[in-house]
């Protein structure tokens, strides 16, 4: 996207764009609050604090895997202590068989 057309988006003039680009200036509070309205995705903590994912969508992808991570481990908890548990009975009924034979 050109500095034009970013402007025309954002609604302000070319030449702030420019400056912004060309001189270093800060964004004003303007250039910041209508970028962040044309686009309703990007992040105001990555576009402001440079922390996180630059898109909201992103984050929400990000949030999703780590609760299917989260239930991915506590499906594992319940499958390694199911496996304890036939296991252990295992053990009791070759006891029970033994004492069984032995009568």
């Amino acid at each position: 996207m050109s500095d034009r057309q970013f402007a025309i988006k954002i609604g302000v003039s070319q030449s702030v764009i420019g400056s912004m680009f060309q001189k270093g200036t800060e964004p004003s509070a303007k250039v910041i609050r209508n970028t962040l309205a044309a686009f309703p995705d990007l992040s105001a903590d990555w576009f402001l604090r440079d922390s996180g994912e630059m898109l909201k969508s992103q984050c929400k992808e990000v949030e999703r895997m780590n609760m299917l991570l989260d239930t991915i481990a506590t499906l594992q908890g319940a499958l390694n202590a199911k496996d304890t548990s036939i296991s252990s009975l295992n053990e009791r009924i070759k006891q029970l068989e033994n004492q069984l034979k032995s009568k």
